[in-house]
């Protein structure tokens, strides 16, 4: 959803293709989009294809010529950005591993899900305290408008929400932040697609690709 976002953010055309995680992505015929049956995979204008959170988000990057969501790769705003990047997409994303384990374990085993949960709860609370204090006084993470970092954070904090770990107003900075990237409205549209809804949006979405037809396409 936050790579949506960041699409809108970056102001040209684009298209979806919609991914059942636990249908679809564990067939065999995704394998030829992403050998480890796992999301966001990207299809590049080339017809490249290529993974990875931290790979998407630096070819957006590289693309905003404009720096609508991005900076001079040379100033002290892009090494910030780059800084929350990597802390968003490796330890606070990972902290809520045990979660996904224990909501996802087939067959269920409640005493092993229910040890998964308090130990995750820890690591996603002691992770969230980190960003609190990483944050500095601007409206977002970076300065005075949303970056890609931001559309990292906004695809991942809520998690928090989800599943139950606690509330959000215990980082009352990071919830002013959630909440300003949560009205914004290419974050509104991407969790409305999300959803399935079909909402107007700025009309640089081009419409969904069908799975199948993107794997026959572009699947290796």
């Amino acid at each position: 959803m936050g790579l949506v976002a960041a699409l809108e953010w970056l102001g040209q055309p684009y298209r979806l293709c919609r991914v059942d995680m636990l249908g679809e992505m564990r067939l065999p015929s995704y394998a030829r989009i992403n050998a480890r049956h796992e999301t966001p995979a990207f299809v590049s204008e080339q017809g490249a294809v290529f993974t990875e959170t931290m790979a998407i988000s630096r070819w957006i990057e590289n693309r905003d010529s404009e720096r609508r969501l991005s900076f001079d790769p040379l100033s002290p705003q892009s090494d910030r950005m780059h800084q929350f990047l990597g802390f968003l997409n490796t330890g606070f994303t990972a902290a809520f591993t045990p979660h996904w384990m224990a909501l996802e374990m087939d067959p269920p085993n409640p005493p092993l899900q229910k040890t998964l949960r308090e130990w995750g709860a820890q690591r996603v609370i002691e992770r969230h305290d980190k960003l609190e204090a990483m944050l500095g006084d601007t409206p977002f993470l970076v300065g005075e408008r949303p970056t890609l970092a931001d559309a990292v954070l906004v695809g991942v904090a809520r998690w928090l929400d989800f599943h139950e770990v606690a509330p959000k107003s215990r980082w009352p900075r990071l919830a002013r932040l959630r909440q300003r990237l949560e009205d914004d409205p290419a974050v509104r549209y991407a969790v409305a697609l999300e959803s399935g809804e079909s909402p107007g949006g700025s009309g640089l979405c081009k419409g969904h690709v069908p799975l199948e037809t993107l794997i026959g396409t572009y699947g290796k």
